[in-house]
């Protein structure tokens, strides 16, 4: 069923687990994440990367919306990182009631000024806002502790920056990064227990791909509810296809999309496993009607 991300976020931050928030390029993508969720009996995100949206445009984000409609699990559609007040206003006319406003490569005024402005948009279409304080690196290579330090999220900071924006969920920085981690993951767990104690809004913790348990389960228990995964997924299906394609025996296309498929799913099927929210579908069972009778 087509979900509110903040009822997703809400349910979840209460019975201490996150909702998995998986970036699609394709219909082989789609499928996997919306196969794993319903094998999982667990609600999921589905979430489109600006990049995505330049090149599938308004008939992916059609496949997202039908595909979360006729799932039988919750499943909400969240355009992620998205720097466009134009890519955002395409997303909204287009049905998306979840936009990350991303100011975060912007100074702190300019931020500010962007999100808000786009928190005020995106609300008047009832949809959620998710924005970013600090700035998440795609590389840990090269950066100083104190460079690495100045990228974190300020806990007073983000607090001035929620009262001044009034966005519903914030992405904070603690020293988790995009792609791969290069060396053991260290993240300032003080830092986001100080930003918690400040905020209460759902908080989202992005570069999931790589983060052991332990970790997992500490952010959640100080109040993430959303974790973003990405690059563990794109591996295994670009793992897949080059096993296929290269081997001995030619196959169908179509076997080779399934081998692909379930290459994807087998990840996001222990994500969610890891962030606990498997066995979970059943705390979000709100109709779709109601869902739109009152906030996206």
């Amino acid at each position: 069923m087509l979900s509110s991300t903040r009822e997703l976020l809400e349910t979840a931050r209460r019975n201490a687990y996150a909702i998995g928030a998986f970036n699609v390029y394709n219909l082989e993508g789609v499928k996997a994440v919306v196969n794993a969720a319903e094998i999982s009996r667990s609600p999921a995100m589905l979430q489109l990367h600006p990049s995505a949206l330049k090149y599938g445009k308004l008939p992916l984000v059609r496949l997202c919306i039908e595909s979360a409609k006729s799932a039988t699990v919750p499943i909400s559609i969240h355009l992620d990182h998205s720097t466009s007040a134009a890519d955002i206003r395409l997303a909204l006319d287009a049905g998306i009631r979840s936009i990350m406003a991303d100011g975060s490569p912007m100074t702190y005024p300019e931020n500010l000024k962007f999100t808000r402005e786009m928190t005020m948009l995106s609300h008047k279409f009832k949809a959620v806002v998710e924005a970013e304080i600090g700035r998440i690196s795609g590389t840990e290579d090269g950066l100083t502790i104190a460079e690495k330090e100045a990228k974190m999220t300020d806990p007073i900071q983000a607090l001035e920056f929620v009262h001044q924006t009034q966005v519903d969920a914030l992405a904070v920085t603690i020293g988790n990064v995009h792609g791969e981690y290069k060396s053991p993951p260290r993240l300032d767990f003080d830092r986001l227990e100080k930003i918690r104690s400040l905020i209460d809004i759902p908080l989202v913790l992005h570069g999931a791909s790589g983060l052991p348990a332990e970790m997992i389960q500490r952010s959640i228990q100080l109040g993430v509810c959303k974790f973003n995964v990405n690059t563990e997924v794109r591996q295994a299906y670009m793992q897949a296809l080059k096993l296929e394609i290269c081997g001995d025996s030619p196959k169908d296309l179509l076997e080779i999309a399934g081998e692909a498929i379930s290459a994807m799913q087998e990840v996001i099927i222990d994500k969610l496993d890891l962030f606990g929210s498997i066995g979970k579908a059943h705390l979000h069972q709100t109709p779709y009607a109601e869902m739109l009778a009152n906030t996206i």
